[in-house]
């Protein structure tokens, strides 16, 4: 395959050149054995995006445990140029996060369907105080015994695992578990000294940023300030339009640099269908329009695809587009340890690109491991 005549983005910038692809990967032109040819003029290319924190979509969820649900969601996030996923499970019994991690181990992708490259384990291990849209029934203290029953279940899927750091058994389970899987402070009451001692133990990420923590005082500096300072931590940041202000999330990206930011989705499974009640992890959401709540009124995640999340971050919030492109593919990749394959137009890695139209940023064209999907 040749996709000719775009500006493909090289990893800080755009370039007018063209992409080759052969036997699912990016190869350079001598390599490239005749195939299509896609058009790409008056569009931007750029890699499949990486998406690795949402729940669901297409009417299914991670943690239904369901297989069958898992291939909707590949399709529909496929589709729309999310091409890697790492779903996120839930606050649950450990008896249905064991399902889930099950489902997802027998995930093989059909033609035009997303890779499942790994499994986020956003809850249960969070603070009963900062519980958000997750069920406070299951919350439970930090066990590296059930972590490694999961991840034994989910054949080693589990890239990342959350944790409320101030929690008993946080400072034991990130210092046994950090050489294991990368290690998130999520849904957390924590101050700026123990953040800074979980990021010293190695905890390496700070889950949607700015949501289910403490804000940013001047005498009270809480998480942000420590994982700011902390050069190795990336930020998760939720840039549909409504979790956010522009204005911070644009000082996120100021703060730690687009190399550090990670956007996400954290989709649930009504994203890509219409309004209505839908559950997740045991509890009823009311979705209008952009907007998902639970009944006390809290946010619970989001119906915009990472997809949609860049454009709005691009051309809502004044991201650079460059910087927004890094946050959603090369960013999520490198976190995920997956950067030798995935998150980059270049020869050897996973040929997944997308095509955006330069003036309006709509979604072209998607190319799935070197095959343009219908």
């Amino acid at each position: 395959m040749r996709i000719i005549n775009g500006s493909v983005f090289d990893g800080e910038g755009f370039v007018e050149r063209d992409v080759h692809a052969d036997g699912g990967l990016f190869v350079g032109e001598a390599a490239c054995t005749e195939g299509d040819v896609v058009d790409a003029s008056g569009c931007y290319v750029i890699p499949g995006l990486v998406d690795l924190h949402f729940h669901g979509s297409a009417g299914a969820d991670i943690s239904d445990g369901d297989l069958a649900g898992l291939h909707k969601m590949g399709a529909y996030e496929a589709s729309r140029g999310i091409t890697a996923l790492c779903p996120a499970t839930m606050t649950l019994p450990e008896d249905v996060l064991m399902r889930a991690a099950q489902a997802a181990s027998a995930y093989e992708p059909a033609a035009d369907e997303a890779a499942l490259v790994g499994i986020n384990m956003e809850g249960p291990f969070i603070s009963p105080s900062k519980v958000g849209a997750q069920n406070p029934d299951y919350v439970r203290n930090p066990s590296a015994e059930e972590f490694r029953r999961l991840q034994e279940a989910a054949g080693g899927l589990f890239k990342l695992v959350d944790i409320a750091p101030e929690e008993p058994g946080a400072e034991e389970f990130i210092r046994e578990m950090a050489d294991e899987v990368r290690i998130s402070l999520a849904h957390t009451c924590t101050d700026y000294d123990t953040a800074v001692r979980a990021f010293e133990l190695g905890a390496r990420q700070l889950t949607h940023l700015y949501n289910a923590m403490d804000p940013m005082h001047h005498r009270k500096p809480g998480p942000i300030p420590a994982a700011v300072e902390h050069g190795e931590v990336t930020a998760e940041i939720i840039a549909d339009g409504v979790h956010i202000h522009p204005a911070m999330v644009r000082l996120a990206f100021q703060l730690f640099g687009d190399d550090r930011m990670i956007l996400i989705s954290d989709t649930l499974r009504a994203a890509g269908l219409e309004d209505g009640t839908y559950d997740l992890g045991g509890q009823d959401v009311t979705v209008r329009g952009p907007v998902a709540t639970i009944d006390n009124g809290a946010l619970a995640g989001s119906v915009s695809d990472l997809m949609r999340c860049l454009t709005v971050a691009v051309r809502d919030m004044g991201i650079p587009l460059a910087s927004a492109v890094k946050a959603a593919s090369a960013n999520p990749a490198r976190a995920l340890g997956l950067d030798a394959e995935r998150g980059a137009i270049e020869p050897g890695k996973v040929a997944d690109a997308v095509l955006l139209d330069k003036e309006t940023l709509d979604l072209r064209a998607v190319v799935l491991r070197g095959e343009l999907l219908a």
